[in-house]
């Protein structure tokens, strides 16, 4: 949860907070850069810390965001649970709590059944489930805390709600999210926290799926790739 700046950078402290994690190009800085056009402090948190410059510099030039609004990168591996105590602790101290907390690590794989490792299978549920649940925690405890609301999102997939051929590993993961999002909306709605699971029903236009699956995006008509700045929207 390492924060390169160090002290308060949202000075405005009536200014809301939004904390996407998994913010990587695609959804990730569409989100991100949404939040912050509308004026929230925005904290943008991966793992892979050598990138994370190159997102806050990508959501700048997404344009329309005011130059005072604060864009805070942190470096953290949600997997583990330390780390995430540490992100929202630094985010707290940084920017204050979280208003709005998106959960969107992408852990895609896909291997026939016989050919799916343990290691596969525990790795995929680790980044995919087992963090969305540290981190739902988290920013439920924050947010019960300050008896204020707040709203959590979880990134979804077709594999949530069915399970494809050579996707086993996936449709467990992103089926277990699912499941963790519909019992914290139950249990945290009454308490005024909207918990919101959003299913991305198709491909996504980032970098990487026009990388490993180029011939199949030429195929595909205008309006077949799901374009991330939409979905954004959404959120």
């Amino acid at each position: 949860g390492a924060n390169p700046h160090g002290g308060k950078v949202n000075h405005a402290s009536q200014r809301p907070v939004c904390l996407v994690v998994g913010a990587g190009p695609g959804i990730g800085t569409s989100v991100a850069a949404r939040f912050a056009r509308e004026g929230y402090a925005t904290a943008v948190a991966r793992r892979d810390g050598e990138t994370l410059q190159d997102i806050v510099r990508k959501i700048r030039e997404d344009g329309g965001i005011a130059e005072d609004t604060p864009i805070v990168p942190y470096q953290c591996d949600a997997r583990e649970e330390e780390e995430v105590l540490d992100l929202f602790v630094n985010v707290v101290d940084t920017l204050g709590p979280p208003d709005v907390c998106v959960f969107n690590i992408g852990s895609n794989i896909s291997y026939p059944l016989v050919e799916t490792t343990a290691q596969k299978f525990r790795k995929c549920w680790e980044m995919g489930c087992l963090s969305g649940f540290l981190v739902g925690r988290e920013a439920a405890r924050h947010m019960l805390k300050r008896k204020a609301g707040g709203t959590i999102i979880f990134t979804g997939a077709t594999a949530s709600l069915r399970g494809a051929a050579n996707f086993s590993a996936f449709a467990v993961t992103k089926s277990g999210l699912r499941a963790l999002a519909q019992s914290m909306a139950r249990e945290l709605g009454p308490e005024g926290i909207h918990v919101a699971h959003v299913v991305i029903d198709g491909v996504v236009d980032t970098p990487w799926i026009r990388k490993n699956f180029a011939d199949a995006i030429e195929r595909l008509p205008p309006d077949g790739i799901c374009k991330p700045q939409q979905i954004a929207e959404t959120y």
